[in-house]
């Protein structure tokens, strides 16, 4: 890896007289809205539907197949961009789901896609009209295209009871009242509830077979471990289980035999490197058509001659770049394909499976397709941490840079424990590269593919070992001459925040400056504030940032806290944040301002009334990364684009905080717990 790594430098090096050349590409080409996007073709392909812009935000739009797409039709104006969309079976319904805000109170929203109106948009039914409830969807059915199966958390905030919802009259009748910690629903494919899930108050989960009212356990995995039904076989007799549980280290794929228990192993990944990925069958004739496996890149193992014929085929049309079957037909014999990679703008075509009759649809982002010889080449890597584990990462360089001393920005992704960093386009990796920085992504220990022990090696971690997997990759990038040690700042969202405030505070000499984007602060309020049905998520919790209730999970949490590390920190830092953010609270970022503030350190902080748990209206995000930008340039000196659209600058204006007026009163318990040493 690393001689392919110092060649890929040398070729850089060829082309260092390129640097004068690229141009500071505008942040919209990145952060805006996109032209067209979330392409998907009606059940019988006869329609397609795209999200586009309408009245500033991104609306479902839908038209005729070989109708141009100027010829489509607004079907929603909401005022916040939505968290997905779907057909019902039967193409009735455009079924789609969002919140309030950011407040991740999830409604469920039925359109009639051939509704003629006259002027604006056809209405939109609230099909779950409830206030402070988060609706979940756990399946939708083809047997009877106007249900749905869903849970609410009406009765009890902490756990959703099943209900049926008729799509056509919004009629509720519930079928399982949760009074028993019941974690997932599982159907089969003639619809039959058949698989229940509880966890308990330790974390273990046991799956239990429905038998009429009977309910027998046969299956079990501690807090450490995870299992989960990917789908059933041909007859339904038995079902695809994937699970690490036991001396399994990487999880591997299974069918399970509910009533006699037995298990039978399927496949793992070929190479030992990663966790199983994913299990696709054909919907129609319940065959395995491919599993795959993501490790630096995703790897396809085909099962299906035919399927696999068509993706070589769309392969070859497309070298050098991945290719996805984005949406179908319910008889797979045309497909919406998505084509892509990490330096180029997506591309999405219609394609004839029989015909092998390839057709371009549209680019969600034109102009970017007009300068993606501008985009920057990601590259997996990989280091060791101070332990001597090995850490795998993708590292971006600058176009045109001779890739030696390099100003960096370490970009931590959120979760932390299960989500990981991928290869591909990454908006933010190309918008930091174009300013010329190095963009460092580490998939530190607790991040999810790696198997079970890398994963729970975070546990009881944070700002300690977890920590250092992203300060080695710093000393590393310096080792070896890529990173300028003066200019490396650490950013990222989430847990990404918190590791950026650890690392301010924990490492202060190796970091520039940093930016947290709703990161929590303090360990203590992260966990009192979150989310009511996340109780059954409680002892995970624990197990990764120690339990509140013992003075050793006191201890290990309040060493763990930036908050209380906050003298060390003596670099900038930049910090954002969602006032309806209900997993890490407005709190988390109100405290470390006032911290800072009080002690006279540097600190900005913008906030945006209208957002969550991340930003999702294209003008906060733009006026986000516009200050973000601002900010990186008066630190490690990259490039920054000043001007911005009026909406963004007046924007921006209101969501940067005076930090004077910042204030926060603790709760009682808040209060004993900081004071624990």
């Amino acid at each position: 890896m690393k001689k392919i790594f110092y060649v890929l430098l040398l070729l850089i090096g060829v082309h260092t007289a390129r640097a004068q050349e690229v141009p500071v590409l505008d942040r919209a080409l990145f952060f805006g809205n996109p032209e067209i996007a979330g392409g998907q073709l009606s059940p019988d392909g006869k329609w397609i539907s795209f999200t586009k812009e309408y009245e500033g935000i991104m609306n479902i739009w839908v038209k005729k197949i070989d109708e141009p797409f100027e010829k489509a039709r607004p079907l929603t104006n909401s005022k916040r961009p939505l968290n997905g969309y779907f057909w019902t079976e039967d193409g009735k319904y455009i079924l789609y789901v969002k919140d309030n805000n950011g407040d991740e109170n999830m409604n469920i929203f039925a359109v009639d896609p051939m509704a003629k109106v006259t002027k604006g948009v056809p209405e939109s039914r609230n099909i779950t009209p409830l206030k402070d409830v988060t609706a979940s969807i756990y399946m939708a059915s083809r047997k009877d295209p106007d249900l749905l199966m869903i849970g609410l958390n009406n009765r009890d905030k902490a756990w959703h009871d099943l209900y049926s919802v008729k799509i056509s009259t919004g009629e509720l009748k519930k079928i399982y009242e949760n009074t028993d910690r019941i974690t997932s629903y599982d159907f089969d494919w003639d619809e039959k509830l058949r698989v229940l899930s509880k966890t308990d108050d330790k974390g273990t989960t046991q799956f239990f077979y429905k038998e009429g009212d009977k309910l027998t356990p046969i299956y079990e995995t501690l807090v450490t471990e995870s299992a989960y039904i990917s789908n059933w076989n041909e007859d339904n007799s038995k079902f695809y289980l994937v699970t690490n549980k036991g001396d399994l280290d990487k999880s591997a794929l299974f069918l399970m035999d509910p009533k006699t228990k037995q298990i039978t192993k399927i496949e793992s990944d070929p190479k030992d490197k990663v966790d199983f990925g994913g299990l696709f069958l054909d919907r129609n004739t319940r065959k395995m058509i491919y599993t795959s496996y993501t490790g630096d890149k995703t790897e396809y193992y085909w099962k299906d001659k035919a399927w696999e014929a068509n993706y070589k085929f769309l392969q070859s049309k497309f070298p050098g770049r991945e290719v996805g079957f984005a949406s179908s037909t319910n008889d797979y014999s045309k497909f919406l394909v998505s084509v892509g990679g990490d330096k180029y703008a997506s591309e999405a075509y219609f394609f004839d499976a029989k015909t092998k009759q390839l057709i371009f649809q549209y680019t969600p982002r034109t102009e970017l397709k007009k300068v993606e010889k501008y985009l920057a080449a990601m590259t997996p890597i990989s280091y060791k941490s101070s332990d001597g584990l090995e850490i795998p990462a993708y590292l971006t360089l600058p176009v045109g840079s001779s890739g030696k001393n390099v100003p960096v920005v370490v970009l931590v992704h959120g979760g932390p424990k299960g989500p990981r960093d991928y290869w591909g386009y990454n908006s933010t990796v190309q918008f930091l590269a174009n300013r010329g920085y190095a963009v460092l992504q580490p998939n530190f220990r607790a991040s999810g593919g790696y198997g079970k022990k890398f994963q729970n090696g975070g546990d009881l971690q944070w700002g300690k070992l977890m920590q250092d997997d992203i300060t080695w990759g710093v000393k590393y990038l310096i080792d070896q001459g890529i990173a300028d040690k003066n200019k490396v700042v650490i950013m990222g969202g989430s847990y990404g925040g918190y590791a950026t405030l650890a690392g301010l505070a924990f490492t202060p000499d190796v970091y520039a400056a940093g930016v947290d984007i709703v990161g929590p602060s303090n360990l203590f309020t992260l966990l009192d504030s979150v989310p009511a049905y996340w109780e059954a998520a409680r002892a995970f919790l624990y197990g990764m940032v120690g339990d509140p209730k013992t003075e050793e999970g006191k201890k290990r949490m309040h060493d763990a806290s930036p908050l209380f590390s906050v003298d060390k920190i003596n670099k900038p830092l930049l910090i954002v944040q969602g006032a309806n953010d209900p997993r890490v609270k407005q709190a988390e970022a109100d405290q470390i301002v006032i911290a800072l503030r009080d002690k006279g350190k540097k600190v900005n902080y913008i906030l945006a009334d209208d957002e969550g748990h991340g930003f999702r209206k294209p003008v906060n995000n733009m006026a986000m990364y516009a200050e973000i930008e601002k900010f990186l340039a008066e630190v490690i000196g990259g490039r920054y684009q000043k001007e911005m659209p009026e909406n963004v600058a007046k924007r921006l204006k209101e969501m940067t905080v005076d930090i004077s007026k910042v204030t926060y009163t603790p709760a009682k318990t808040e209060k004993a717990a900081g004071a624990s040493k």
